[in-house]
């Protein structure tokens, strides 16, 4: 499983998660730059995404709506704060309405999500900082780290294919 480690820090706001995929940093790189590509691996396996637009340009925007395996829809959004292709990128990411209104309820998280050639392989480093510890306990509470980790472990299977 490529997610090698999980720390969640309450004191400092913050949840990462660090995996190693077996290609190079370009090609991970190429999963969030491209659309199709992102909704394969964009959610627990178990809620397919669907990204309904997708810019990664400082400000630019990211909208997409998992499914349920009911069929209930969840929808999000990214800002694009950061862009250093392919090492890294940098985002707000919150949750919202299936309009993408932003849902003012629910935790928004500043995220950095870096790319490095380690041994031959490309080491992802995903940062998520949240405004309170609170927030980060929703969230935590809400399953983010299996939701993360599973949506993670699919990239192998996904650059394999």
């Amino acid at each position: 499983m490529p997610v090698i480690d999980t720390e969640h820090d309450l004191d400092n706001r913050t949840l990462t998660i660090t995996a190693e995929f077996d290609a190079p940093v370009r090609r991970v790189w190429q999963v969030y730059a491209d659309p199709r590509q992102l909704e394969k691996i964009w959610g627990p396996p178990t809620y397919p995404a669907t990204v309904v637009e997708h810019d990664l340009t400082p400000g630019g925007r990211v909208h997409y709506y998992m499914t349920s395996p009911e069929g209930e829809k969840f929808a999000g959004y990214w800002v694009v704060t950061a862009v250093d292709e392919p090492r890294s990128f940098s985002f707000e990411d919150g949750f919202s309405d299936l309009d993408f209104n932003p849902n003012p309820e629910l935790p928004v998280s500043t995220n950095v999500y870096t790319f490095t050639e380690h041994d031959g392989r490309t080491r992802a480093t995903y940062v998520s900082t949240f405004a309170s510890a609170e927030a980060l306990q929703q969230v935590l509470d809400m399953g983010i780290i299996e939701g993360a980790t599973g949506a993670i472990n699919q990239i192998d299977g996904f650059l394999a294919s």
